[in-house]
């Protein structure tokens, strides 16, 4: 019987991108996963992770680089898709806690390469039912009719961005600060992953 989770995973990905369409054949693959452990209830970002995850069906473009700071040379020494989703499971227990992403991207992104590559979703199903919308929550809470960027939103929070934009690891951390804000607001919700 599982218990409710007092750790919360915060992940964000960087997928490969275009300066308009993919080159034919091409689609959007995940190639780094940004994940920061948070202590719910003592407020504290416990540790940052990052996976580098390589590519089967696409190349990292120069614009992709620009923006991530990823090189395909990089990415080329990444681990696949699959290993990378069975280190979640077996290091993160992303099967077993409730887990958070600015917005709906991440999700969907890990729910359709996960059919496309044939791998075992690694947070479960339905997959939206250990999620939370870390976005739509700081949205409702700071009563705004826009959902903010992460960048907006650290300004609107008061909290630095540490590290790169757009960089897995980096925004992870900065997530879940915005996180642990929601947190001290009584604005995030329980997670009960007894459900």
């Amino acid at each position: 019987m599982r218990h409710e989770s007092t750790l919360l995973n915060v992940i964000d990905v960087e997928a490969t991108c275009w300066d308009g369409q993919p080159p034919p054949g091409s689609v959007n693959e995940i190639i780094e996963i940004g994940l920061t452990v948070v202590d719910v209830p003592a407020g504290r970002r416990m540790s940052r992770h990052r996976v580098v995850v390589r590519p089967a069906r696409s190349r990292v473009s120069d614009f992709c680089t620009q923006l991530t700071g990823l090189t395909q040379a990089e990415v080329e020494r990444g681990v696949s898709f699959g290993e990378a989703c069975r280190i979640l499971v077996e290091k993160y227990e992303a099967g077993e806690r409730p887990w958070a992403s600015w917005g709906e991207y991440d999700r969907r992104q890990f729910a359709r390469q996960s059919q496309a590559d044939r791998v075992a979703y690694p947070f479960g199903y339905p997959t939206e039912r250990t999620h939370t919308n870390a976005k739509a929550v700081f949205t409702a809470a700071y009563g705004l009719r826009k959902k903010p960027g992460m960048g907006h939103a650290l300004q609107i929070a008061g909290l630095p961005l540490e590290g790169r934009h757009h960089r897995g690891e980096d925004d992870a951390w900065n997530i879940a600060a915005l996180v642990l804000d929601l947190v001290g607001r009584g604005a995030w919700p329980v997670t009960d992953t007894d459900v």
